[in-house]
Formats: structure tokens, C-alpha cells, sequence
């Protein structure tokens, strides 16, 4: 005999079924060994056997309910400590969650101010170089003026004083540097 498996043991209605056509059949049996009574010590047999098993039956309709009574009690404890399990964790989770969140718009808030002061100090640099540059006059330079660019000498080297003392000479040159 097979059974369906369900979530808990076998389908029900698929084992009574099984049991109460095993319990008819036993008790042709047992009423077919009647019948037959008294032939033998092989029919006693039987009929011990056949009656056995019918009393095995009954007590297990008897004993099935104490034992799945039994079993539903410690199943239903299992699914609350698990649901309890379940229900702790979600708590745990959603509590993280908020301080996930709470930190998030703290450190949004927090860079939005910044960025805010940044760019109103942006914005007073820009208006403080508009009011410096807004006295500038600005005077156009004719074409032919000479320039520091133009008074190059021809390794790259700007023709000033400091460039005919020596680099590194002091403006008054090496002898007053030395007298100095």
C-alpha cells in the first residue's frame, strides 16, 4: 500500500480508507473461519490470527487520536516558537531598518547644509570679484608697446636685470653681495 505524503505524515483519508477495507476484509475472514469451525488446530489459528488483527484495529482508531492529539500539541508549539523566532527577527529588522533610514536622512541633511554653505560662499567669492573687478578700468595697449613676452633673449630667457646679473646674484650684483 502507498500513500500520498502530506505536510504532516500521509493523507488521512487515504489510510482510514485503507484501514476500514482492511478491517472488512479481516472480518469476512474471521466469519469465513467460523463458518469452517472446528476442523483443526490450523482454523484456530486463523481465527486467532483474524481476530488479533480486527482487535488490532479498533485500538489503533482508539490509540490514533491520543497520538495525533499528541502530535498536533507539540506541532502547534514548534509553529509558535517558530512564528515567536520569526516575529523577534522582523522586530529586530524593521528596528534597524529605522536606524538605517534615521542615519541616511541625518547624513542627507547634513550634506545638503553643506553643500548649501558651499555655495553661498561660492556665491559671495563671485560677488566680491565682481565688486573688485567692477572699479577695474581697463585701457586698451597699442600693438607696437614692448612687453616682458617681447624682451626675450634667444635661449628663452627674459632680457631684465636680474637675467644680466645672474640668477642668483642679489640686484646690486656679486661684488655687493660680498662687501655686504
Amino acid at each position: 500500500m502507498r500513500f500520498s505524503v502530506v505536510e504532516i505524515g500521509y493523507d488521512r483519508r487515504q489510510v482510514d480508507s485503507c484501514l476500514d477495507e482492511l478491517g472488512v476484509r479481516l472480518t469476512r475472514l474471521a466469519a469465513w473461519a467460523e463458518s469452517t469451525a472446528g476442523t483443526g488446530r490450523e482454523w484456530d489459528r486463523i481465527r486467532r490470527e483474524a481476530a488479533g488483527l480486527c482487535g488490532l484495529l479498533r485500538r489503533y482508531d482508539v490509540d490514533d487520536a491520543a497520538v495525533v492529539g499528541r502530535h498536533a500539541g507539540e506541532v502547534e508549539r514548534e509553529a509558535a516558537a517558530i512564528l515567536a523566532r520569526a516575529r523577534f527577527e522582523l522586530d529586530a529588522a524593521r528596528e534597524e531598518a529605522r536606524q538605517v533610514r534615521e542615519r541616511a536622512y541625518a547624513e542627507a541633511v547634513q550634506a545638503r547644509r553643506e553643500f548649501e554653505a558651499a555655495l553661498q560662499a561660492r556665491r559671495r567669492r563671485e560677488a566680491r570679484a565682481d565688486e573688485i573687478l567692477g572699479g577695474v578700468t581697463v585701457e586698451p595697449v597699442p600693438v607696437d608697446t614692448p612687453t616682458a613676452a617681447a624682451a626675450t633673449t634667444g635661449s628663452g630667457v627674459p632680457a631684465t636685470r636680474g637675467a644680466a646679473v645672474g640668477a642668483g646674484d642679489p640686484p646690486g650684483g656679486r661684488d655687493e653681495a660680498r662687501a655686504g
